[in-house]
Protein backbone atom coordinates (compact mmCIF):
# COMPACT_ATOMS: atom_id res chain seq x y z
CA UNK A 1 0.00 0.00 0.00
CA UNK A 2 1.79 3.39 -0.48
CA UNK A 3 2.08 6.10 1.98
CA UNK A 4 0.85 9.37 2.22
CA UNK A 5 3.58 11.63 3.13
CA UNK A 6 2.61 15.27 4.33
CA UNK A 7 4.81 17.82 5.97
CA UNK A 8 5.02 21.39 6.76
CA UNK A 9 1.68 23.19 7.17
CA UNK A 10 -0.15 20.30 5.55
CA UNK A 11 0.60 17.77 7.97
CA UNK A 12 -0.05 20.35 10.80
CA UNK A 13 -3.39 21.56 9.55
CA UNK A 14 -4.25 17.85 9.00
CA UNK A 15 -3.30 16.77 12.45
CA UNK A 16 -5.21 20.30 14.01
CA UNK A 17 -8.24 18.63 12.24
CA UNK A 18 -8.25 15.58 13.80
CA UNK A 19 -7.63 17.52 16.88
CA UNK A 20 -10.55 19.57 16.86
CA UNK A 21 -13.21 17.24 15.49
CA UNK A 22 -12.25 14.31 18.69
CA UNK A 23 -11.44 17.31 21.16
CA UNK A 24 -15.05 18.88 20.24
CA UNK A 25 -16.86 15.69 20.50
CA UNK A 26 -15.23 15.31 23.92
CA UNK A 27 -15.55 18.59 24.86
CA UNK A 28 -19.66 18.14 25.32
CA UNK A 29 -19.27 15.93 28.19
CA UNK A 30 -17.57 18.68 30.08
CA UNK A 31 -18.75 19.74 33.74
CA UNK A 32 -21.91 18.52 36.02
CA UNK A 33 -24.06 20.22 32.44
CA UNK A 34 -22.41 18.22 29.84
CA UNK A 35 -24.34 16.49 27.42
CA UNK A 36 -24.59 12.44 27.08
CA UNK A 37 -22.82 10.84 24.34
CA UNK A 38 -24.30 8.17 22.80
CA UNK A 39 -21.35 5.37 21.19
CA UNK A 40 -22.19 2.72 18.66
CA UNK A 41 -20.38 -0.19 19.54
CA UNK A 42 -19.23 -3.06 16.97
CA UNK A 43 -21.05 -5.73 19.40
CA UNK A 44 -24.27 -5.09 21.66
CA UNK A 45 -26.39 -2.26 22.74
CA UNK A 46 -25.30 1.51 21.89
CA UNK A 47 -23.76 3.24 25.58
CA UNK A 48 -24.42 6.34 26.57
CA UNK A 49 -22.07 7.78 28.38
CA UNK A 50 -20.71 11.60 29.90
CA UNK A 51 -17.00 10.30 30.76
CA UNK A 52 -14.68 12.10 28.42
CA UNK A 53 -11.88 9.13 28.11
CA UNK A 54 -14.63 6.69 26.87
CA UNK A 55 -15.39 8.50 24.31
CA UNK A 56 -12.28 9.33 23.73
CA UNK A 57 -11.32 5.86 23.19
CA UNK A 58 -14.32 5.18 20.73
CA UNK A 59 -13.20 7.54 18.33
CA UNK A 60 -11.67 6.49 14.95
CA UNK A 61 -11.07 8.30 12.05
CA UNK A 62 -10.97 6.98 8.39
CA UNK A 63 -7.48 10.11 7.24
CA UNK A 64 -4.51 8.48 8.64
CA UNK A 65 -3.22 12.21 8.87
CA UNK A 66 -6.46 13.09 11.22
CA UNK A 67 -6.64 10.41 12.75
CA UNK A 68 -3.02 10.69 14.21
CA UNK A 69 -4.08 14.11 15.74
CA UNK A 70 -7.22 12.35 17.35
CA UNK A 71 -4.48 9.87 18.65
CA UNK A 72 -2.52 12.18 20.52
CA UNK A 73 -5.33 14.27 21.83
CA UNK A 74 -7.13 10.64 23.24
CA UNK A 75 -3.19 9.72 24.59
CA UNK A 76 -3.81 13.12 26.55
CA UNK A 77 -6.99 11.99 28.00
CA UNK A 78 -5.78 8.27 28.46
CA UNK A 79 -2.87 9.60 30.74
CA UNK A 80 -4.68 12.18 32.64
CA UNK A 81 -7.43 8.86 33.72
CA UNK A 82 -4.82 7.14 34.80
CA UNK A 83 -3.04 9.83 37.12
CA UNK A 84 -6.00 11.64 38.43
CA UNK A 85 -9.18 9.27 37.47
CA UNK A 86 -11.37 12.26 36.29
CA UNK A 87 -10.74 15.16 34.20
CA UNK A 88 -9.63 13.65 30.77
CA UNK A 89 -12.12 15.81 29.45
CA UNK A 90 -10.58 19.35 30.67
CA UNK A 91 -7.06 17.76 29.49
CA UNK A 92 -8.49 17.12 26.26
CA UNK A 93 -9.63 20.98 26.02
CA UNK A 94 -6.78 22.14 27.32
CA UNK A 95 -4.83 19.69 24.67
CA UNK A 96 -6.68 21.60 21.90
CA UNK A 97 -5.79 24.81 22.79
CA UNK A 98 -2.27 24.22 23.06
CA UNK A 99 -1.86 22.30 19.92
CA UNK A 100 -4.31 25.23 17.91
CA UNK A 101 -2.39 28.25 19.74
CA UNK A 102 1.19 26.73 18.98
CA UNK A 103 0.16 26.20 15.13
CA UNK A 104 -0.87 29.43 15.04
CA UNK A 105 2.41 30.74 16.36
CA UNK A 106 4.76 28.34 14.15
CA UNK A 107 2.69 29.45 11.37
CA UNK A 108 3.51 33.05 12.13
CA UNK A 109 7.21 32.01 12.18
CA UNK A 110 7.67 31.09 15.65
CA UNK A 111 10.96 28.59 16.80
CA UNK A 112 8.49 25.35 17.48
CA UNK A 113 11.31 24.18 20.44
CA UNK A 114 11.44 27.76 21.64
CA UNK A 115 7.32 27.29 22.09
CA UNK A 116 7.74 24.51 24.06
CA UNK A 117 10.46 25.72 26.27
CA UNK A 118 7.70 28.50 27.12
CA UNK A 119 5.13 26.01 27.53
CA UNK A 120 7.09 23.56 30.02
CA UNK A 121 7.94 26.97 32.45
CA UNK A 122 4.58 27.57 32.16
CA UNK A 123 3.17 24.28 33.23
CA UNK A 124 5.81 24.19 36.21
CA UNK A 125 4.38 27.65 37.21
CA UNK A 126 0.76 26.49 37.24
CA UNK A 127 1.79 23.79 39.10
CA UNK A 128 3.25 25.78 41.71
CA UNK A 129 0.16 28.11 41.70
CA UNK A 130 -1.94 25.01 42.35
CA UNK A 131 -0.47 23.54 45.09
CA UNK A 132 -0.02 26.56 46.73
CA UNK A 133 -3.70 27.23 46.28
CA UNK A 134 -4.67 23.58 47.02
CA UNK A 135 -5.94 22.24 50.47
CA UNK A 136 -6.63 18.87 52.25
CA UNK A 137 -10.05 17.69 51.77
CA UNK A 138 -12.17 15.11 53.85
CA UNK A 139 -15.21 13.56 55.14
CA UNK A 140 -18.55 15.97 53.42
CA UNK A 141 -16.04 17.57 50.31
CA UNK A 142 -14.58 14.29 49.38
CA UNK A 143 -18.45 13.28 49.30
CA UNK A 144 -19.46 16.29 47.34
CA UNK A 145 -16.07 15.78 44.90
CA UNK A 146 -17.29 12.30 44.29
CA UNK A 147 -20.94 13.47 43.45
CA UNK A 148 -19.76 15.41 41.01
CA UNK A 149 -17.48 12.93 39.20
CA UNK A 150 -20.66 10.49 39.44
CA UNK A 151 -23.15 12.82 37.66
CA UNK A 152 -24.42 14.21 40.72
CA UNK A 153 -25.04 10.98 42.19
CA UNK A 154 -25.05 11.32 46.07
CA UNK A 155 -25.32 7.82 47.12
CA UNK A 156 -21.91 7.08 45.09
CA UNK A 157 -20.61 10.34 46.33
CA UNK A 158 -21.00 8.90 50.04
CA UNK A 159 -19.57 5.76 49.28
CA UNK A 160 -16.43 7.47 47.66
CA UNK A 161 -16.33 9.18 50.51
CA UNK A 162 -16.27 6.18 53.14
CA UNK A 163 -13.82 4.22 51.36
CA UNK A 164 -11.25 7.25 51.13
CA UNK A 165 -11.64 7.08 54.97
CA UNK A 166 -11.04 3.60 55.45
CA UNK A 167 -8.02 3.79 53.32
CA UNK A 168 -6.37 7.22 54.29
CA UNK A 169 -4.82 8.94 51.44
CA UNK A 170 -2.26 6.64 50.47
CA UNK A 171 -4.91 3.90 50.04
CA UNK A 172 -6.04 2.74 46.83
CA UNK A 173 -9.64 2.44 45.54
CA UNK A 174 -10.63 -0.13 42.44
CA UNK A 175 -14.18 0.31 40.97
CA UNK A 176 -15.11 -2.72 39.47
CA UNK A 177 -18.76 -3.28 37.50
CA UNK A 178 -21.32 -5.16 39.97
CA UNK A 179 -23.05 -8.37 39.06
CA UNK A 180 -26.70 -7.41 40.49
CA UNK A 181 -28.01 -3.80 41.30
CA UNK A 182 -27.01 -2.59 44.53
CA UNK A 183 -23.88 -0.05 44.91
CA UNK A 184 -21.72 -1.78 47.69
CA UNK A 185 -17.90 -1.35 48.59
CA UNK A 186 -15.59 -4.16 50.04
CA UNK A 187 -12.60 -3.38 51.94
CA UNK A 188 -9.45 -6.33 51.54
CA UNK A 189 -6.93 -5.47 54.07
CA UNK A 190 -3.43 -6.65 53.13
CA UNK A 191 -2.88 -8.08 49.24
CA UNK A 192 -5.54 -9.27 47.22
CA UNK A 193 -4.47 -11.95 44.51
CA UNK A 194 -7.10 -12.30 41.55
CA UNK A 195 -5.17 -15.74 40.35
CA UNK A 196 -2.71 -17.88 40.96
CA UNK A 197 -1.94 -21.64 42.33
CA UNK A 198 -3.36 -21.39 45.69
Amino acid sequence: MAKQILSGDDARHALLKGVNILSNVVKATLGPRGKNIVLDKKFGSPTSTKDGVTVAKEIELKDSWENMGAQLVKEVASKTSDVAGDGTTTATVLAQSVYSEGLRYVTAGANPTLIKKGIDKAVDSVVDELKKMSREVSGEMIAQVGAISANNDLSIGKIIAEAMDKVGKDGVITVEEAKGLETTMETVEGMQFDRGYL
